[in-house]
């Protein structure tokens, strides 16, 4: 892979890195605020959902660094 998607690649990994954990501070405080239980659960499916994106991330920037 070229060096330049490559590093293309890595900058736009980090920037969804960023995103994500926004998003799961968010469904944190989600999750802790007074809610009911159809909230409450909406927020565990934002959190997991937000938790496996970021696995996915990290694999994928896994990837990148052994192409750099």
């Amino acid at each position: 892979m070229p060096s330049e998607v490559v590093a293309q690649l890595r900058s736009l990994a980090h920037d969804l890195s960023n995103s994500l954990e926004t998003i799961l501070q968010a469904s944190y405080l989600l999750a802790q605020a007074k809610t009911d239980a159809n909230g409450k659960k909406w927020a565990r499916m934002i959190e997991t959902a937000a938790q496996d994106a970021a696995r996915v991330n990290r694999e994928m920037r896994t990837i990148l660094k052994s192409q750099s």
